[in-house]
């Protein structure tokens, strides 16, 4: 991943330096903010990316026309659209592609307090697009020739499902990467089975059985997490054998031909174990139920005031840092505005982290950026230098941004920094004062989002995990209230464990709140406490008789209910 987000970035700065388009820096940073381990996946979003920005730019070209002598009218402009952008990212599957839009849109507008005349104003527009359009071309071409291939991506992760059961089946424990698959879901893996389907990477069987291994295999480390402890050792290794031989036929992308045998399938978690193995190895033909779409708004997209005022105080942070930076007339610190595009997120602990990852990602950038100036940079003549700079700096980022989701956007931080250090002109450039400039702009960004983000509609943590658990509880309610004329699907439980596992996580980022937000060290315990309780009701209700399990179900669930009322109270 991390060589293949350097090459990229290399090959832009090629381009970017060859042709003459600004903000080369800029560029790259969206390649390394855009790469996915997926080729197929980087591709469409690349695609999906380029055909927005297109729109925003056509529409911004007649914007600019009429807001180029009036700084007040390109205000409301960079408000709206802003605001509109960041609003629609967050209440649907946008995500954070609604903040590229939104950072296009204010920062295209910001730039025209320089331009002279609305014919430069249109070139400056047009450049805004090549910088955005640009990178998007290079990831498309290059995943096309070196991308990593998604077919065999899922076909790992199916694999180590597999042997994960295996071992812990063996060992008799259910094991931390088990529960951890569990609690990661299928929506990733679906996700990357929908991009095979969609630009047909793989024969149709293959494509459907690789589909429907998903849920198999699913079910089957739901049934392990359950019967790993209890279940008498022959059938155990039994088990375990037969995962090994699945994880050879997902590997092979059709059921191997095995001898089978007629089984007796009960309704507990050992039936649902031989049942999965048998359709993997091909003895059964598969029961996966259709998934149903995923409506591309969320269904509080109009009720959650959460999303409008994560979206007025992101911008509120963008207009404050662009109305700073003009007033004192230092045009150098214009990161500040990209910073609050690009540093936004919903809760105020999960802002002020990653504030913290991106002032130490931007020391680290920047010294290894002024380092560069220093003692490489002055001996470069050309470009084929500074590209193999790029590509040095950017393996270090790609690396870290690569790694664990606590750390990964440090490494983002860390390329972008280094990058707008040496990255100025059109060639190599040896200017210390661009290089502090674009530093201290990204800390007047960090603090104004701090000062934001703490002190209007401040989101607390605990409370984003309350509504999760709150969620999860009325999925498991209503998923109980249904029966026994349906069961629970793979996809109605891995959704559950998966939104329970996000309310763990965001929990222990608690620290990083101020302490007037922050709740005591109790409340969390007793959230986690009740997080890890949902969980087991949930596992358990994906095997247990609905008939006999109804009311003893919606009994705990409406206990937890009244506990999380409790806690928040």
């Amino acid at each position: 991943m991390a060589w293949r987000v350097a090459a990229q970035c290399s090959l832009a700065s090629l381009v970017f330096m060859t042709y003459g388009i600004p903000l080369a820096a800029i560029g790259c940073y969206l390649i390394l903010f855009l790469m996915k381990p997926d080729g197929a996946e980087s591709t469409l979003m690349a695609i999906g990316v380029a055909v927005l920005v297109s729109l925003v730019v056509i529409l911004l070209i007649y914007l600019a026309r009429w807001t180029i002598d009036d700084p007040m009218w390109r205000m409301v402009v960079i408000a709206v659209g802003s605001f509109t952008f960041i609003y629609i990212g967050a209440a649907s599957l946008l995500g954070p592609i609604g903040n590229i839009l939104a950072l296009v849109v204010g920062f295209s507008m910001s730039l025209l307090s320089d331009v002279p005349f609305g014919e430069a104003a249109t070139r400056a527009v047009l450049y805004a697009w090549l910088m955005t359009v640009a990178p998007m071309g290079i990831i498309v071409i290059f995943n096309l020739l070196f991308g990593r291939s998604a077919v065999h991506l899922l076909q790992q992760e199916l694999a180590r499902r597999l042997e994960t059961a295996a071992q812990a089946l063996d060992q008799a424990v259910v094991t931390d990467e088990l529960l951890e698959l569990l609690r990661t879901g299928n929506e990733e893996l679906k996700k990357r089975a929908g991009f095979i389907r969609l630009l047909h990477l793989a024969p149709s069987a293959q494509t459907q059985y690789l589909t429907s291994a998903i849920d198999d295999t699913y079910r089957l480390l739901l049934a392990v997490a359950t019967l790993a402890t209890y279940t008498p050792e022959p059938l155990r290794h039994e088990l375990a054998s037969q995962s090994r031989l699945a994880a050879q036929a997902v590997e092979a992308h059709q059921p191997l031909d095995t001898p089978h045998q007629d089984k007796y399938y009960d309704e507990g978690p050992i039936g649902e174990a031989q049942l999965a193995l048998d359709v993997l190895l091909g003895h059964r033909p598969s029961t996966t139920e259709q998934a149903s779409k995923t409506p591309f708004f969320f269904k509080d997209a109009l009720s959650n005031p959460d999303y409008p005022r994560f979206a007025l105080k992101t911008t509120a942070a963008a207009i404050i840092s662009y109305l700073i930076y003009t007033a004192i007339d230092w045009q150098g610190i214009h990161t500040a505005m990209i910073t609050c595009y690009v540093a936004a997120l919903t809760t105020t602990a999960e802002t002020v982290h990653k504030l913290t990852l991106r002032i130490i990602g931007c020391l680290i950038g920047a010294a290894m950026g002024v380092a560069s100036i220093l003692f490489l940079i002055p001996h470069m003549t050309s470009i084929g230098g500074l590209m193999v700079l790029v590509f040095a700096g950017i393996l270090v980022a790609g690396w870290v941004s690569s790694g664990s989701e606590r750390i990964a956007y440090a490494g983002i931080q860390i390329g972008l920094a280094f990058l707008l250090t040496i990255l100025q002109d059109f060639g190599p450039s040896i200017e210390l004062s661009a290089a502090s400039d674009r530093v201290m702009g990204i800390l007047l960004g960090n603090l104004v989002m701090y000062l934001v983000f703490t002190r209007i509609w401040p989101l607390s943590i605990a409370s984003a995990a309350h509504d999760k658990i709150n969620s999860a509880l009325n999925q498991l309610a209503q998923i109980t209230r249904s029966q026994p004329s349906r069961s629970a699907t793979m996809d109605e439980i891995s959704k559950i464990l998966a939104t329970l596992h996000e309310a763990r996580e965001g929990l222990r980022l608690a620290r990083f709140e101020p302490k007037n937000l922050r709740q005591d060290d109790e409340i969390i315990m007793r959230l986690k406490t009740l997080i890890s309780d949902t969980e087991d009701l949930c596992r358990g209700l994906a095997f247990q008789p609905a008939a006999q399990t109804y009311t003893q179900t919606i009994s705990e669930i409406n206990q937890m209910q009244q506990l999380l009322s409790k806690i928040k109270g």
